[in-house]
């Protein structure tokens, strides 16, 4: 639990952002122009367009820029000092950021605080999902280490409750509040990191985290592992070669399909996205809390089911109900505000809209939101690990500074056709995942190299 409180603050952060951009009082402090985009009437701007800021997405997809160049430095310090350090870099520099975007009076504040918050991110995502892969028994590897996941999206959950409530505090300052709160994971993840074990210590460890003394087969193993790991003193080069290119093809290809989903439209502008759509300032930040929601419960369903039914069948499942649900929004969207995006929902239409997103949030988070941090993580064995996971969180990084910062400007120029262009990518995903993923569930993360 401790070590998924990096998830908590990667959650926290994806939630936080899009309910506190649609905030009047947070647009009037930092983006007044879009603020007089949206009150000018007499423009009949587009629906579609009414939040097209490149400042205002720079706010959100800062973060995720900071995390792609941190995590090569986490990776680093992950394989040289251990996971613990470099858990406790990430809290530690989320903290300073939180603080510094709680306090923020100016747009540069404001952006270097988010930076910072990057930082930590690349940090906690580098460190936290190695940690619980390397930890967990591999009959439960599966549901353990979605314990970052579940996390995750709790921190989404926890985002939108709070702002929900911080937008209606008086005064214009409930955005500082909803800001500064991201404090409390980091809190938390700096005091757990110091009180973890470290998966380095030898067989007590074992003995502890598995609470039996007979584990002198599994200690063998880890040890030849061990042993094998430190005669390679290039990861970085090792990847490349040719015996590990199924693992570098996983770990680059799985995060760029987990982002281009388009799921993290969904994460970090629902209430912007469904304010574009006709829902009052209550109503869309309400729309994102159940969304919220549905996201939490789906990823109880893949904790029970991963180690049970597998990785690829949630994979595939979860593919095809996207691909539908994603469809279906599109052609709503479209059938309701055409190209030049005017029109209405009506109170049946807005209902049947958050519907369908649910039934693609929990499509997503069984499938391809947990299994697209479990994967990568255990597919790569020791001596190629830390680097593994530095391509597989810098590529999810890039991707998602890529949706950050694009999504408003493609949503005005593509319009509805932007649902479709997502669902084109759930459709390669899933034949992907079909032709090359094999299964992993119950294998030992020492003898990964078996089935890759």
């Amino acid at each position: 639990m401790v070590a998924a409180m990096g998830g908590l603050l990667f959650g926290y952060d994806i939630g936080i952002s899009g309910g506190v951009t649609s905030m009047e009082s947070f647009l009037k402090k930092f983006f007044p122009s879009v603020l007089e985009k949206q009150k000018d009437e007499a423009a009949h701007e587009s629906e579609y367009c009414k939040f097209d800021s490149q400042l205002l997405t720079l706010f959100t997809s800062s973060l995720y820029f900071a995390a792609l160049v941190a995590s090569f430095f986490a990776a680093a310090v992950t394989r040289t000092f251990g996971r613990k350090p470099s858990m406790f870099i990430g809290g530690l520099v989320f903290l300073i950021g939180s603080i510094l975007n709680g306090v923020a009076m100016n747009v540069g504040l404001l952006i270097i605080g988010r930076l910072l918050l990057g930082v930590g991110v690349g940090f906690a995502n580098q460190s936290v999902p190695v940690y619980l892969s390397e930890m967990a028994p591999a009959k439960i590897r599966g549901a353990l280490n979605i314990g970052f996941q579940m996390a995750a999206t709790i921190g989404i959950l926890a985002a939108g409750l709070i702002n929900y409530g911080t937008a209606k505090i008086e005064g214009g300052w409930g955005w500082r509040l909803s800001l500064a709160l991201a404090a409390i994971p980091a809190i938390m993840m700096v005091i757990g990191a110091v009180l973890l074990p470290d998966t380095a210590v030898a067989k007590r460890m074992l003995q502890r985290v598995r609470g039996t003394q007979d584990v002198d087969d599994e200690f063998q193993d880890l040890v030849d592992a061990s042993e094998a790991a430190k005669k390679v003193e290039h990861p970085w080069r090792n990847i490349l070669e040719k015996r590990y290119r199924p693992q570098l093809a996983l770990c680059t290809l799985i995060p760029f399909f987990q982002q281009l989903t388009g799921i993290n439209v969904i994460m970090f502008y629902a209430p912007v996205l469904f304010k574009t759509l006709g829902f009052g300032d209550d109503a869309s930040l309400m729309s994102a809390v159940i969304t919220g929601l549905v996201n939490v419960l789906a990823t109880v369903v893949s904790i029970f089911s991963v180690d049970r039914f597998g990785r690829r069948v949630l994979l595939l499942e979860g593919g095809a109900q996207m691909i539908i649900s994603q469809v279906a929004v599109g052609i709503m969207v479209a059938l309701k505000f055409g190209v030049n995006g005017e029109g209405t929902l009506s109170k049946t239409d807005a209902n049947l809209l958050v519907f369908l997103i649910c039934v693609y949030v929990a499509a997503f988070a069984w499938s391809w939101g947990p299994s697209g941090w479990l994967v990568p993580t255990e597919i790569c064995p020791l001596e190629i690990r830390s680097a593994g996971q530095a391509i597989n969180v810098s590529v999810n990084m890039l991707f998602t500074f890529f949706i950050a910062q694009t999504f408003l400007s493609l949503l005005c120029h593509m319009k509805f056709g932007l649902f479709f262009f997502f669902a084109v990518f759930v459709i390669t995903m899933t034949v992907f995942i079909h032709l090359f993923l094999p299964e992993t569930k119950n294998v030992p993360i020492e003898e990964m190299n078996r089935v890759c």
